[in-house]
């Protein structure tokens, strides 16, 4: 209770003092092997202090400054509640919820016919859920969802540009859509920081897989989207070129505040960039917390052989989480 009464005391004086300090349970941990220079972060987000105040071990508590306040009282930014998709008798999603706060990477992972397409396409109001809830921006989806939608963007390997466009025409025609100001400016700052701005004049259905996927994540950059979905980012990339994503993904996130809905079949890229997994097996929700609690939880050595347990076998659904 500890962390909560302080809370709710910062938020009642409507400001925090420098030398106070704020609590928060260090769970099912050895508090004594958190490395001085960084924090626990209890919602897996992008946010890493740089010094904490005070560890202790014996109650598992560790302290961090005030400043840090806001962070732990912010709403989420995608709420999903009790969420259900039915197509005649086929329930490709049933019953999830999870959320997503402020500058916090959620990974979805799950095999093909695991619900996250659906979940992603009823995220984007693209597809209307049967029953639950979706709330972005403390915002009904169902009822705001063009307003919602300015704030947000998405990528996805498997979708394409015009083809018969240059490249910067592709990027010029997205960013009036999202109304981004000095539009120039930002459309050469998004294909220099994905490496393709050498690029900018060539038609786009002349690139290759990997120039086209990277050209789909500029095009998701643009507007500096509060909320971003990414769908299998580096499928098509080789090894370096795949890192290189990883690495603007983060940056995004460290320099924008972007909070990012991250679906991978690459456990490297889940491993690497995402704070915290939500794994789905046939519509359901299996288990959702970081890359390294899940394993301990089904008692595996990898991301990659749970997942191949997954989705060959039914027998781990009675070992996941209630």
């Amino acid at each position: 209770m500890l962390a909560c009464e302080k809370l709710e005391r910062a938020e009642k004086r409507g400001r925090a003092k420098s030398s106070s300090l704020c609590s928060r349970r260090f769970p099912d941990r050895d508090s004594s092997t958190v490395p001085s220079d960084h924090s626990y972060d209890p919602f897996g987000s992008a946010f890493v202090i740089a010094s904490i105040s005070k560890v202790d071990p014996a109650h598992g508590l560790i302290h961090f400054p005030d400043l840090f306040l806001p962070f732990f009282m912010s709403s989420p930014v995608l709420q999903v509640s009790h969420l259900v998709k039915k197509f005649g008798e086929l329930t490709p999603v049933d019953g999830i919820s999870f959320e997503i706060r402020k500058g916090e990477i959620l990974g979805l992972l799950g095999a093909n016919g695991a619900g996250k397409t659906t979940a992603i396409n009823m995220v984007l109001g693209i597809v209307t859920p049967t029953s639950g809830e979706i709330r972005v921006f403390g915002k009904d989806l169902a009822r705001e969802r063009i307003a919602i939608l300015r704030r947000m963007n998405f990528c996805s390997t498997y979708t394409q540009l015009p083809g018969n466009l240059l490249v910067w025409q592709n990027l010029s025609v997205f960013g009036r859509i999202y109304q981004v100001p000095n539009l120039n400016s930002r459309i050469d700052e998004v294909l220099e920081m994905l490496e393709i701005l050498h690029l900018k004049d060539r038609v786009s259905g002349h690139l290759s897989a990997g120039e086209s996927t990277r050209l789909n994540l500029c095009k998701a950059l643009l507007n500096k989207p509060e909320l971003l979905l990414l769908d299998e980012p580096t499928a098509s990339l080789d090894p370096d070129i795949a890192d290189k994503v990883r690495k603007v993904t983060r940056r995004i996130r460290e320099e924008e505040g972007a909070s990012i809905l991250y679906t991978s079949h690459n456990m490297r890229d889940v491993e690497e960039v995402c704070d915290r997994v939500v794994f789905m097996h046939q519509g359901k929700i299996l288990f959702v917390g970081t890359a390294r609690e899940i394993l301990s939880h089904f008692k595996e050595e990898s991301l990659e052989s749970l997942f191949i347990r997954v989705a060959r076998s039914g027998e781990i659904e009675a070992r996941a989480a209630v």
